[in-house]
């Protein structure tokens, strides 16, 4: 287990002499760039660069990728203006974006190669996913935008007050609702994606032929794909429920 928990560091950038003072403190040791981060900005670079090769060379008519794109882009687009009203073109990049990045993170453990018959990977790549530090602040993110849009629909006075709602005695519970969807958020995605990880890793080990290429069509993909949908429609549905004026 402490195999799959732990996080690498790849290499550390040192802050240079001209550093704020503060940074300095907070950084003692330089800034560590992990495995995680490595393989985040390596997500990413595949998006970006897909969206420029996608968007490039754009036809009045769409054919092929350009019409799996365009349909793609119009269900977000309808789906995020069923859920966010008027708000649908601030909120449906944040919901495309979100859900493409963790698909993306979630299945990228495929370009792994398999250990098998005394063979050994030259390299591993594991998704980031299985990491909290990746999950958390995703799910922080999602509810710092509740709590915006709660301020934007009820006003700051309207907001404080639904913490009373609907009898004073529930404040504590309340307040507490946003720690608990935060953990279930970040746990709920990092604890499918590690605990599938580490299935793939014993079933490689004991049957290293044939059996990982057809599970990893669950655990990799199908799984891949449901924790990215549960995660987004959930940021979704805190969301649309924020912006509804009581």
């Amino acid at each position: 287990m402490d195999e799959f928990l732990d996080i690498k560091t790849a290499f550390t950038i040192q802050l240079p002499d001209g550093t704020l003072a503060f940074l300095r403190n907070l950084f003692p040791n330089g800034v560590a760039i992990t495995e995680t981060v490595i393989i985040s900005w390596v997500v990413m670079g595949m998006l970006i660069g897909l969206s420029f090769i996608l968007t490039s060379n754009l036809k009045r008519i769409p054919k092929g990728a350009q019409a799996l794109l365009e349909a793609g882009v119009e269900f977000l687009n309808n789906f995020s203006k069923n859920q966010f009203g008027k708000f649908s073109t601030v909120f449906a990049p944040y919901v495309g974006t979100l859900f493409l990045f963790l698909l993306f993170a979630n299945i990228i453990g495929v370009l792994t190669p398999i250990e098998a018959f005394g063979f050994k990977p030259p390299f591993e790549v594991k998704p980031p996913t299985r990491d909290i530090n990746v999950t958390a602040p995703l799910a922080c993110l999602t509810i710092l935008l509740v709590i915006a849009c709660n301020i934007k629909s009820k006003g700051v006075f309207g907001w404080l007050k639904h913490f009373l709602h609907p009898i004073p005695f529930m404040l504590p519970f309340n307040i507490l609702e946003y720690g608990t969807r935060v953990l279930s958020l970040a746990l709920r995605l990092f604890g499918n994606i590690l605990g599938g990880l580490i299935l793939m890793h014993l079933i490689e080990g004991l049957v290293p032929v044939a059996l990982p290429m057809a599970l990893s069509l669950y655990f990799d993909f199908f799984d891949g794909f449901m924790q990215a949908a549960i995660f987004t429609f959930l940021s979704v549905l805190y969301i649309s429920e924020a912006l509804q004026k009581e």
